[in-house]
């Protein structure tokens, strides 16, 4: 296609006016207001095409003539719902500055609703020449057109008949976190209607939900279905973006996840499906990616932001090249105020027309880094967070790292964020996992300090600020590494698929195979493996905090050991929905034990133990015992301990004895004799297949427990009903 030409049709007039309208598309009385940033630029345009048009040729550019700070708008008559249109932007090509204008290049509004189209990944979306292979000069202006080549930003209707939709608005305290990918959950589930698998019409089904009442799940924490694309050389792998770590539109949801195949019906589906949810009691969070976009590094593409304001929008070094702390080629400049505010923006689009609850934020310390490149918890972004009246009323979750210069920052984000626990998740592999195995080989281990800190709420992280233990959301695993059953069967990765050389993903898993590599029909080392995640699921649910647990984790799912599949849109990640047995018996324990937290309010503390009584005449709020049944002094300090016995004691009356056994031998422990308790009830243990009735009262003394084993007592005082 020949180089881009603009044409200049008559417009009407503008009024002068001090500041510019409202970014993006506005609809307004007879026609739209439009505005986009483009700091640096010499001339913008809005280009209108046709429904159905892939090459360009019905394209109709309209300049944009009126300017105040670095925002270029116009007023367009005549243009409502359903038109198609991007951007096209001059200046300056100046790389060494961190200039790459390139008029030839269709840009994606940021701040479009809707997306028709995909990126297709060839050499005209590249603001700089390229061959076919994506090689090139990164110094060189393209001369080549894109508007073949990338999507249309819509205008949709924003009207939603949200009926008496409602918030759930659950505390945090009660909160069940279930991470879940909108494609892989339901792709293979055969009762979903095969046209609405994998959609945001599938995850509302009520097969869907049926299963998330089952486990007990207050709030899907959805992986991005914010408009993503893959990166060219996983495409050039013949693989795709599953994950969708890869944002191409901040306020547009992702339109492969709706069953509808128009941008107006995707816009829609998602609303419908926040609604659905909500009538059943579920938040929905969104998983957002704010730290990077898909254009990567100077030697990637140009579809939006770069060639609106490259410097603008991302952080440059005095070369204008990226500082990278994502890993993924570039880092967005929240210090920017027209960042930040597209940032803000694109939340309040979400909770205030889109109805969702809350976020988590994909490497947020990135999102906190100031002009001196470390990380601030007082960053502007994050006091307007804070502070917002709409956005400080959601649930915030931070994944508190990134890839940068003192990146890990567990526990120093400021309230009312929350923040996701990654010494909960090493201590509880640790502990059940890679400290088993190191016992079953007579070596000694880390003890049992590190698990009771994270049972308790992990106060060491969270204490400052009168956070509370719902700061800490506890994970033993996440979308990223192994499945839950893959950590008991694996003790390496297997990346194969991912067509890496086996570079990719994590060494340092804390997983244990437990005798055997991957797949086996022994089943003494299936018994093991089943009872591990027992022991790992138990902890998390029982755990003091806000418990997240991973999409399939509950019924088993293996992903063959691959710990990075991020690029695996198939049955690798894919839910199978036909369960074995002891996949159901996992199910029902993962729903028993989640009844447990939900029925005794002494494990969803808001407030951290003081190890003093709640009120007069109860026992301490928490008391650490031996396998003795005497408590705790120098065992913690001892590496070989394997046994801890943690009494917790609550303001409703009610002491619940939780006894962690992480040795592979079986061993006597003593039920500590407490004031007023008569005997205790024995209501779980992990050695159990699948959830029974109580066991009857067992008084205080010794007990036999199993090896690696974890249990739950009701104390039974003397004076109950």
């Amino acid at each position: 296609m020949p180089p881009w030409r603009p044409l200049s049709p008559d417009l009407p007039s503008v009024p002068p006016r001090d500041l510019p309208p409202t970014p993006g598309v506005t609809l307004v009385q007879g026609g739209i207001d439009v505005s986009v940033y483009a700091g640096h630029a010499t001339a913008v345009w809005v280009s209108l095409f046709e429904p159905g048009d892939v090459d360009g040729s019905t394209e109709q550019p309209v300049p944009l003539t009126e300017r105040v700070h670095g925002w270029w708008w116009g007023h367009l008559p005549g243009i409502g719902v359903g038109q198609r249109y991007g951007f096209r932007v001059d200046g300056p090509w100046d790389p060494a500055a961190g200039n790459r204008h390139n008029v030839n290049k269709l840009l994606v509004d940021p701040y479009a609703r809707a997306l028709d189209g995909a990126v297709r990944w060839d050499p005209a979306v590249f603001g700089h020449v390229v061959d076919a292979g994506g090689h090139g000069d990164d110094e060189i202006r393209s001369a080549s057109d894109s508007a073949g080549s990338v999507p249309r930003s819509v205008i949709v209707n924003p009207a939603f008949d949200w009926g008496n939709d409602a918030a759930p608005h659950h505390s945090l305290g009660s909160s069940l976190l279930y991470e879940v990918h909108v494609k892989g959950f339901t792709q293979r589930h055969p009762r979903v209607p095969e046209h609405l698998r994998g959609t945001y019409a599938g995850l509302a089904h009520p097969a869907s939900i049926d299963h998330l009442h089952r486990l007990g799940v207050t709030a899907v924490q959805l992986l991005p279905i914010q408009a993503f694309t893959s990166e060219p050389e996983i495409v050039r792998r013949g693989l795709t973006n599953y994950w969708g770590y890869n944002t191409l539109g901040f306020l547009a949801p992702h339109a492969a996840y709706a069953s509808a195949r128009d941008p107006q019906g995707v816009v829609d589906e998602f609303k419908g499906m926040v609604k659905l949810l909500h009538a059943d009691g579920i938040e929905v969070i969104l998983d957002v990616v704010y730290n990077h976009t898909c254009e990567q590094t100077r030697h990637g593409p140009t579809l939006s932001w770069r060639g609106l304001d490259n410097r603008a929008y991302y952080r440059l070094d005095e070369r204008g090249q990226e500082i990278d702390v994502t890993g993924c080629g570039n880092t967005l400049d929240l210090t920017h105020p027209v960042v930040c505010r597209l940032v803000l923006d694109s939340l309040r689009y979400w909770v205030t027309e889109c109805h969702v609850d809350g976020f988590r934020f994909d490497l947020a310390v990135a999102l906190g880094r100031g002009r001196g490149d470390d990380f601030d918890p007082d960053h502007p972004f994050l006091v307007a967070l804070r502070t917002d009246p709409v956005l400080s009323r959601v649930k915030l979750i931070a994944e508190p790292w990134d890839l940068g210069l003192h990146g890990w920052r567990t526990g120093q984000f400021p309230p009312p964020f929350s923040e996701w626990n990654d010494r909960f998740r090493d201590a509880a592999r640790s502990f059940w996992l890679a400290d088993v195995a190191n016992d079953a080989a007579h070596h000694s281990g880390h003890g049992v300090q590190e698990i009771a800190t994270r049972l308790a709420g992990s106060q060491d992280l969270f204490g400052t600020r009168d956070r509370g233990p719902v700061a800490s959301v506890n994970f033993v695993t996440s979308h990223d590494g192994f499945t839950l059953a893959d950590l008991t069967a694996y003790d390496r990765k297997h990346n194969t698929a991912n067509a890496e050389a086996e570079l990719d993903g994590s060494d340092g898993n804390r997983s244990w195979n437990h005798g055997i590599e991957g797949a086996t029909d022994d089943p003494e080392t299936l018994t093991w493996r089943r009872r591990s995640m027992r022991n790992l699921l138990g902890t998390l649910l029982l755990a003091t905090g806000v418990p997240m647990l991973a999409s399939g984790d509950a019924c088993g799912r293996t992903q063959g050991g691959n710990n990075n599949a991020y690029c695996q849109d198939n049955e690798i990640s894919w839910l199978d929905w036909e369960l074995e047995p002891w996949q159901e018996d996992l199910r029902d324990t993962v729903a028993f034990l989640a009844g447990l937290r939900r029925d005794h309010p002494v494990l969803r503390r808001h407030r951290f133990f003081t190890g003093t009584a709640a009120r007069p005449g109860r026992p301490p709020d928490v008391v650490w015992y031996d396998a003795d049944g005497r408590p705790m002094s120098t065992q913690w300090g001892d590496p070989g301990e394997r046994t801890l016995t943690m009494a917790v004691d609550g303001i409703d009356h009610e002491t619940l004895l939780l006894v962690a056994h992480g040795a592979v031998t079986e061993r006597v422990v003593t039920l500590p004799p407490v004031d007023n308790i008569e005997a205790y009830e024995w209501l779980w243990a992990s050695t159990w297949e699948r959830p029974r009735p109580p066991q009857g009262l067992t008084s205080p003394g010794p007990v036999t427990v199993g090896p690696t084993s974890l249990h739950v007592f009701r104390a039974v005082p003397f004076d109950r009903p």
